[in-house]
């Protein structure tokens, strides 16, 4: 079984400046996401490929542990490329250096850092369980829901519940739906023959992840984060 841990971080981020880099608790961001890693693949003999169009990310991965001789190309370092279209480029990249086919692509999002061991491996056996399914990426409960408390602008002009097929009178009563926390991703290798262009198939399981998660989009999600982890408020142990 051939196993490839990709970590795509790109440059130029425009909500947090220099965010695959920047310290948090004292340590590169990257740095979290290149330590479970390696020991992801240490107990799974997987290989790990960096794809980034910086630099500088590139020379802070190898002080992190991992060096790589790929650089993404200029197209696939928009902020419009497609997330997809980069793992398949970086993917071919690895097997053509190791001649070799991978069975499963694991992607781990710079991030979304609030992920364990434990996340990897428990998602890792329900995607291998299930001979259907193409894909599986991990999530939390959301804390809006779209049949109860969601709304958007019809085609009247007014507005009204995103999902409004059934009444529902009760958070409680409420399809449960549930929020991408962008941590990890898990594929088949049917998946990327499909051509998907999304981690949307007819057959995507889901890992809900049993602790806090979440993606770091603004400063102040930084800034909680850092909060969280220099005064060990955190309830769970990632890599350190």
């Amino acid at each position: 079984m051939e196993i490839l841990i990709t970590i795509c971080a790109r440059g130029g981020s425009k909500g947090i400046p220099g965010k695959n880099i920047k310290l948090l608790n004292g340590i590169p961001l990257i740095a979290y996401t290149i330590q479970i890693a390696k020991r992801f693949a240490e107990k799974h003999t997987a290989v790990i490929g960096i794809s980034t169009d910086d630099l500088e990310i590139k020379r802070v991965a190898e002080e992190s542990g991992i060096s790589t001789d790929y650089l993404r190309p200029v197209h696939l370092a928009t902020d419009r490329a497609g997330k997809i279209d980069t793992i398949v480029d970086v993917m071919h990249y690895y097997e053509t250096k190791f001649d070799k086919t991978f069975d499963y692509v694991l992607d781990l999002d710079v991030t979304s850092p609030l992920r364990t061991l434990e996340d990897l491996e428990h998602a890792f056996e329900q995607l291998k369980l299930d001979t259907q399914a193409m894909n599986l990426f991990s999530v939390n409960h959301a804390a809006r829901n779209p049949y109860f408390n969601m709304v958007e602008k019809k085609d009247s002009g007014y507005y009204g519940l995103v999902k409004n097929e059934e009444v529902v009178l009760s958070r409680q009563t409420a399809p449960q739906v549930y929020d991408l926390n962008a941590s990890f991703y898990f594929y088949k290798s049917e998946f990327f023959k499909k051509d998907y262009k999304t981690v949307f198939t007819e057959k995507t399981l889901i890992y809900l992840t049993p602790h806090l998660c979440f993606d770091l989009d603004h400063l102040i999600d930084f800034e909680f984060l850092d909060f969280l982890l220099s005064e060990n408020k955190l309830e769970f142990q990632i890599w350190m």
